[in-house]
């Protein structure tokens, strides 16, 4: 995200010290549950999900909005 926009997820999931790919597999399977424009935020230390997730994400349909990385922390936005 490269301007100051706001997102407010409507949804959270953390996984955190969970190893991958559950990460990946419990982002997917929440994405299943939310409605289309709904927001979901995913919070994960799995060093993989940083590449495995907005794949993942992105090739079932959905928008990553943001990727954001406080040391091991990663926060994924993704929209459905």
């Amino acid at each position: 995200m490269t301007d100051d926009t706001v997102i407010v997820p409507d949804f959270r999931l953390d996984v955190l010290g969970e190893s991958c790919p559950y990460p990946a597999v419990a982002t997917l399977e929440a994405m299943e549950q939310l409605s289309s424009g709904q927001v979901l935020e995913v919070i994960s230390s799995c060093p993989q999900s940083v590449n495995n997730i907005p794949h993942d994400a992105r090739n079932h349909g959905y928008t990553m909005l943001a990727v954001q990385q406080d040391g091991p922390t990663i926060r994924f936005l993704i929209r459905r």
